[in-house]
């Protein structure tokens, strides 16, 4: 058996890959359990295992224990541990062994006791330094008491310093004194001797009568330490009581009877390391050349033989399982990059037959494709970038399968489109993640019937190639497109998304808005909102005022200072407005009081008051489908409806928290959604106004604002730094934990910056003075500005840090053209180009 196991173990030391490999766990075990360095490679990693077939012929040598390290003074103390002579003989030599290493260079080892060894699971034994880090966790103060106890501070320090390394680090005690502690912190508490206090005991028990006396600690008082040590290992004990009692006795050498009787050549030996006289104790030399260590040596042997193989044969396993798992990750890493490459594929001849679709209409049923390029230079160059990776030109008929060198021109051709796409390519990576988010929800919901089509119209909307020609109305072609839509619907959304993310590539200032109160200490803009038909504007905030800007006038003129051509005065700050969807006169506002006022902008006079709310109303909205509803909330937690034709609420909405945003969806009144400061989005069917219809969750802060982006989709905002695209079409299960996109280029953790949205693009603000757009396909911005950081009245510098963008708003449902505020009240308006 012993040749069987040495040749085991030199097969595996001869790898020198699993001998990195075991280093390196070896290396992070004792970052983990923390102990003599010199005897690293004495633990190697353990985890619990059954016993395989050929580990039960050498099952005599070895005893199933739990696969962890221990202090020696644990696995004394256990209650269940019965005497095996051999394993006590094993593990007494090792010690035997490393206070020899220790007396060959004139150290004297202080602390041989057991609470300064640690075991492991094949009973391979280190030594620590303090008895007061090995088990007790009270780090500070048992480290003084017991340090007193050493006559030989001198001593004490060449310990730490030798080179065959016996101590390790104080730190790494520490460490495991803490470890330990907490493993055993139960346990301890059961016990009617406190851990400390037993190791309080210990040192009087391993203190040899001449250190009682006031000599120093001697080579010979290690000895009578190895005599109570061994003493220990022979002798169990029931309780921690009779064990107390038992070791007191020692000290005068009288030994109970059960171990006179049972192990009497032991008890012998001790006896000789207990003499009361130091020169009567025998050396170290002598006690390793004795017939008492030595008679057992082949069984000794063998029995650490047998503990080698099966070590090496749970080493190699792991190995195995660290191989398998590799492999395992590796393979679903290919099969994953295999069904990418596969779906890639798919979709690549799916768009080749789209496109060979068009180029044939095209050919017979649209005009020249040169007529149509050349009229788009000059009256669409903003959006001839959009189409530069699905222009049609004008080439022969195409088959409906594209050969080998048709396909890789095709490519060639695309790849010097995609190239000089500075913006694409620079997020590429990210444009990538959401074609296949795309993708994926595409074929989740193929079971699903589709419910919705994209169709041609005469304007082109929703096409995968939109041609500006009204006076196109061909209805075979709108059958074709139709077709083809519905073969690869998946294209609509992504390819629509690219477009309109490509489309524009910066925000232009159109005008700046030069406006101001000088008697105001602060003309922070809360609320921006534009009429029906998006002639006029209204802002106010915090100067109590509502302005009304006419926004061609602001535009076709350049002026110093601009004028509203109304502006009305409220009695208390504005936190909200909206126009009227209808009444092309009517705003209506909200103040800190509470107040909400319906205000006739033809007679700059308010027309309607009402005050239900108990606190600050945040938010203000109109039901677009019928303008006689207006919904607000309120930091008294509630929602509450109104009819302009009443003067008085219609309905209320209770809330366990403040009430931050409303909004009614965008093609029906009788759905409204609202945000709350408890971190949730909340979704009504006011026919049903007891319960919401669905919760929306997910942010981490207050919402602070919630748009319709369309009928199923809906954006908030919120003071955790994102955006958050939701999909209402899920409300079925009452509550949504995951949105389809999060934006999160913007900052925003403190105040409210502005939310507007404008067929599919979402703006934003941000704390850092920036305007932010983004679209709802993906989640990095497609565009952005900064505004400066001078007062718009002075002219003087202002600090940068104490602004940011306080309100957003688009001047119309299809318009590129958008108005910021910020914290100042500078006003630009934006036009994306």
């Amino acid at each position: 058996m012993t040749g069987k196991a040495k040749k085991l173990g030199n097969t595996w030391r001869s790898s020198p890959f699993v001998g990195c490999l075991y280093s390196s766990l070896h290396a992070a075990a004792i970052n983990r359990n923390p102990r003599d360095s010199s005897h690293a490679s004495d633990f190697p990693i353990r985890r619990p295992k059954e016993i395989d077939s050929y580990e039960v012929g050498v099952d005599q040598f070895i005893r199933t224990g739990e696969y962890s390290d221990v202090s020696l003074r644990q696995w004394l103390d256990n209650p269940n541990r019965t005497v095996d002579a051999l394993e006590c003989l094993h593990i007494y030599r090792q010690i035997v062994e490393i206070v020899n290493l220790a007396h060959l260079q004139g150290i004297v080892v202080h602390n041989a006791r057991p609470s300064c060894f640690i075991m492991s699971s094949f009973n391979h034994i280190s030594f620590i330094e303090s008895a007061s880090c090995s088990d007790s966790g009270s780090d500070s103060f048992e480290a003084k008491e017991l340090s007193s106890t050493s006559p030989n501070d001198l001593n004490n320090r060449q310990r730490q310093t030798t080179d065959c390394q016996l101590v390790s680090d104080s730190s790494s005690i520490s460490f495991f004194g803490r470890r330990v502690e907490e493993e055993k912190e139960e346990e301890e508490k059961k016990q009617t001797f406190p851990m400390k206090q037993i190791l309080v005991m210990e040192t009087n028990w391993y203190t040899s009568p001449e250190e009682v006396a006031g000599a120093p600690s001697s080579c010979a008082s290690d000895i009578y330490r190895l005599g109570v040590l061994l003493f220990e290992l022979f002798c169990a004990y029931s309780s921690t009581e009779e064990k107390c009692r038992i070791m007191s006795s020692l000290r005068h050498r009288v030994l109970p009877p059960q171990l006179l009787l049972k192990w009497p050549k032991e008890a012998s030996f001790c006896l000789w390391l207990l003499h009361p006289e130091p020169s009567s104790r025998p050396k170290i030399g002598e006690l390793l050349q004795s017939e008492f260590l030595n008679e057992p040596r082949d069984n000794l042997e063998e029995r650490e033989a047998a503990l080698e193989l099966r070590e090496r044969i749970e080493e190699q396993e792991l190995f195995l399982e660290f191989l398998l798992l590799i492999q395992q990750r590796k393979q679903e890493a290919a099969d994953k990059l295999h069904n990418a490459i596969s779906l890639l594929s798919s979709d690549i001849n799916e768009v080749s037959k789209l496109q060979a679709t068009l180029k044939k209409s095209s050919s017979s049923d649209f005009p020249s494709s040169d007529v149509i390029q050349n009229e788009e230079s000059t009256t669409l160059s903003s959006r001839k970038r959009v189409r530069q990776g699905v222009q049609i030109h004008n080439e022969d008929e195409s088959h409906t399968h594209l050969d080998e060198n048709q396909k890789s021109e095709f490519q060639k051709e695309n790849q010097d489109i995609l190239s000089k796409n500075s913006r694409l390519m620079k997020n590429f990576k990210k444009l990538e993640s959401a074609y296949f988010l795309t993708r994926c929800r595409q074929i989740k919901s193929q079971a699903k019937p589709l419910i919705r089509h994209s169709s041609i119209s005469n304007s082109g909307r929703g096409s995968i190639v939109q041609i500006d020609r009204s006076s196109v109305n061909n209805s075979t072609s709108e059958n074709r497109y139709s077709e083809v839509n519905r073969q690869i619907g998946w294209v609509n959304p992504f390819l629509e998304g690219l477009c309109k993310y490509l489309s524009f590539s910066k925000l232009k200032v159109k005008a700046d808005l030069k406006q101001g109160d000088l008697l105001n200490s602060s003309n922070l803009v809360c609320s921006l909102s534009f009429d029906r038909d998006g002639e006029f504007f209204a802002a106010a905030g915090v100067n109590k005022k509502i302005k009304v800007f006419e926004c061609d006038g602001i535009l076709n003129e350049d002026r110093d200072i601009h004028y509203p051509v109304v502006e009305m005065s409220s009695r208390s700050k504005l936190s909200s407005l909206c126009w009227n969807s209808y009444i092309k006169s009517q705003i209506a506002s909200s103040n800190f009081e509470g107040v909400v006022q319906v205000w006739d902008v033809t007679r700059s006079q308010v027309f309607m008051e009402m005050r239900e709310h108990e606190r600050r109303v945040w938010s203000i909205d109109y039901s677009l489908t019928d303008p006689t509803m207006l919904a607000s909330g309120s930091d008294d937690g509630s929602v509450k409806l109104w009819s302009i034709n009443q003067g008085v609420s219609t309905g209320t909405i209770k809330t366990r928290a403040n009430v931050c945003c409303v909004q009614f969806q965008s093609d029906s009144g009788r759905f409204l959604a609202f945000g709350s400061a408890d971190h949730r989005i909340y979704y009504y069917d006011l026919r049903n106004s007891r319960v919401p219809l669905c919760t929306l969750v997910g942010h981490n802060k207050t919402v602070s604002y919630v748009k319709f982006v369309d009928s199923t989709n809906l954006v908030s905002a919120s003071t955790d730094n994102t955006l958050k695209l939701w999909d209402l079409s899920m409300c079925s299960s009452r509550v949504i934990d995951g949105p389809l996109q999060s934006f999160t280029s913007h900052t925003n953790v403190k105040n409210f910056v502005g939310l507007s949205v404008c067929n599919g693009y979402i703006a934003t603000g941000s704390e850092t003075n920036e305007v932010f757009v983004y679209h709802k396909a993906f989640p990095m911005p497609a565009l952005s500005f900064k505004f400066e950081t001078t007062d718009p009245l002075s002219g003087q510098e202002v600090d940068a840090a104490s602004q940011f963008i306080s309100s957003v708003c688009w001047r119309g449902p299809s318009s590129t053209t958008l108005v910021g505020a910020n914290s100042t009240g500078n006003i630009k308006i934006l036009e994306m180009v």
